[in-house]
């Protein structure tokens, strides 16, 4: 798949939110790349052989108060060879774009992984 391609799953994933996601994201950029770097792999805890679908940098909403202002946007990346790596098939790696963009949005809402396991979103 082009990274063209790629990119544009990533653009209909968050086209497909319901409108109040889109309407509650604040300050938030979402990007593509190949690989995540070895300093991203670090800051998640990740081991050998594991591999990382996507990252969220930032201060969730949550977390933001009166003093938020005046900072660069928080990051999603979306990352894309981890992805092509275990999704066969055009049709797999658009369920598994969109689920990764749905999770790392839940970041900046200010979910965490624990309460994702909670809910069965992994």
């Amino acid at each position: 798949m082009t990274n063209d391609e790629f990119a544009e799953l990533v653009v209909q994933a968050l086209d497909d939110l319901p409108e109040f996601f889109k309407k509650s994201m604040k300050n938030v950029e979402v990007v593509v790349a190949d690989w995540p770097t070895e300093s991203e792999c670090q800051s998640v805890g990740l081991q050998a052989g594991q591999l990382l679908f996507g990252l969220y940098q930032g201060i969730p909403l949550t977390r933001r108060n009166s003093d938020y202002g005046m900072v660069l946007p928080d990051k999603i990346t979306i990352y894309q060879v981890p992805i092509e790596q275990v999704c066969y098939t055009p049709e797999r790696i658009k369920e598994k774009v969109q689920h990764v963009v749905k999770h790392e949005l839940a970041h900046h809402f200010g979910i965490s992984d624990d309460r994702l396991r909670e809910l069965g979103a992994y």
